[in-house]
């Protein structure tokens, strides 16, 4: 993992992509890795942030908080047929309530490179490490 303040990146896993995130809190770490999400599908400095969509999630801990999370934007790409590239979440306990930012996709100008299916249990994980970085990750299905 590079070591910055915040930031995200892709991690090999066989057949899937692992995504990962990191920084100072937990909201910028979910904020971080739904960003990797974005950058599988395609490059972020394609996306603009034209609209807005709320959204919310619940989980019993930080771990399955990280798998709902991811899930329900893959959930709202794929209904509102947007992709995404602001992620500005609040976390209280274990419920997350975010709002979303990006556009319609556009096939020509955003070139999906795949279409992810979801999150999954593979290397799961949500943690602080001893300089106060929180750390999320899974692999997703692509």
């Amino acid at each position: 993992m590079v070591a910055t303040e915040s930031g995200w990146e892709h991690f090999y896993h066989q057949a899937d992509i692992g995504i990962r995130g990191w920084g100072p809190s937990r909201e910028t770490a979910f904020a971080q890795i739904a960003l990797a999400l974005s950058a599988v599908i395609t490059d972020l400095e394609d996306i603009h942030d034209r609209r807005h969509i709320v959204c919310e999630c619940t989980a019993p801990d930080n771990d399955f908080l990280l798998l709902a999370w991811i899930n329900q934007v893959v959930y709202e790409m794929s209904v509102t047929k947007m992709i995404f590239r602001r992620f500005d979440l609040e976390i209280k306990d274990h419920h997350l309530r975010a709002r979303l930012g990006g556009e319609p996709v556009d096939v020509a100008r955003h070139q999906p490179a795949v279409e992810v299916k979801g999150a999954t249990l593979t290397e799961l994980r949500v943690h602080q490490n001893a300089n106060g970085t929180w750390i999320a990750q899974c692999v997703v299905d692509v």
